[in-house]
């Protein structure tokens, strides 16, 4: 176990920048995620922790060491990879047990090991296997079984799910909380997925084109995005942003206007009168109802009507437009309405968002 330290770390290919003054500590045994989008640097960060890439500028630390200039194989770090990386002309336990092979381990230690690690990943009955006689989810554990039995101080994942189905990277998913629950290694690990990401992570890092945009606890920055891009990246359906103009403790928006609550009259209250923002509510935090409905308290009704509905099974999303936007709500499964009909929104304001002209959180 250890603790990973970057340190206004930055990478760049020539002139191009791939990832800027990151400062992050990853605390021992933390399960710290790296969400973001195709591109925006995660995997470049874990492959400079790796060894695989060099640090163009700042520090990266293990247990206070610093490793820029450290090999790969000196780190006492492993890694998970999307392909799993598995060597085809050997068997599952050759596959697991070679990391100890090339470090010329006793064969006595190394079956020993290679046992007791299948054993933790319920490989037992797999061991004479080949890979291509294992499904997917088999090969991702031997995969992972392979870093283990190395007993490292950090383990990276680079989107080791990504190419399993849908049940299956529940299930793995579950697999791997458990394993870290069990072995407490300080692990960091890469996905654009935010189920996953908030399901899994202790923390959550969003990055977007090098830039660390966030760093907190899972619910902490879903409730609380620092900007715009924060906002609509955590959520499915993403959250309505609505853009618009403020007069004192009132919205504006294309052919609406909301009456702010004391929450986002406060937050408004930082900026000048008629600057442009962006009002952002989760779809979770509207209600659809048939009929007239009195607003109170931190709901405001705004009338709308249904241009899709798309049931899902356990939600109902509708879309209506009121004024020139479109609202989308994540509402009861099996509410009455369809396309076409007139229906009330009712927007709950209490965890709903103020940004300004740049994309920042008034509130945060």
């Amino acid at each position: 176990m250890a603790q990973v330290e970057f340190i206004q770390v930055g990478k760049s290919y020539g002139e191009t920048g791939a990832v800027h003054n990151v400062n992050l500590t990853v605390d021992d045994s933390e399960f710290l995620v790296l969400l973001g989008p195709s591109g925006c640097g995660k995997s470049t960060l874990l492959k400079m922790v790796a060894g695989l890439e060099d640090v163009t500028a700042g520090e990266i630390r293990i247990d206070g060491r610093v490793v820029n200039y450290v090999k790969p194989g000196d780190r006492n770090v492993a890694m998970v990879f999307q392909n799993y990386a598995l060597y085809p002309h050997m068997t599952v336990q050759e596959n697991i047990g070679f990391p100890l092979k090339m470090t010329k381990v006793p064969k006595d230690q190394i079956r020993e090991r290679v046992t007791r690690t299948a054993a933790i990943l319920g490989l037992d009955g797999l061991l004479d296997r080949r890979p291509e006689q294992l499904s997917g989810g088999q090969r991702q554990r031997v995969a992972l079984a392979r870093s283990i039995i190395r007993e490292p101080a950090v383990f990276l994942m680079d989107e080791p799910l990504s190419n399993l189905d849908a049940q299956l990277r529940v299930q793995t998913r579950e697999e791997l909380l458990k394993l870290h629950e069990r072995l407490q290694t300080t692990t960091i690990y890469v996905t654009h997925d935010q189920i996953e990401a908030m399901t899994m992570g202790h923390r959550i890092v969003v990055m977007r084109s090098g830039v660390v945009q966030q760093v907190g606890r899972p619910q902490d920055v879903y409730d609380n995005p620092a900007n715009t891009f924060v906002a609509a990246f955590l959520g499915s359906p993403r959250i309505n942003l609505q853009t618009g103009k403020l007069d004192g403790a009132t919205f504006g928006g294309d052919g609406f206007v909301v009456p702010l609550n004391s929450k986002l009259a406060g937050a408004a209250s930082a900026v000048t009168a008629g600057s442009d923002v962006a009002l952002g509510v989760r779809p979770e935090d509207i209600e659809v109802r048939v009929g007239a409905v009195e607003a109170s308290g931190d709901k405001i009704a705004l009338d709308g009507v249904v241009s899709l509905v798309e049931p899902v099974g356990s939600d109902l999303y509708v879309r209506a437009q009121t004024g020139n936007v479109d609202w989308m709500a994540r509402t009861e499964a099996r509410l009455p309405v369809e396309p076409g009909q007139a229906v009330t929104l009712v927007l709950n304001l209490e965890h709903a968002h103020l940004f300004g002209e740049d994309g920042r959180n008034l509130a945060s």
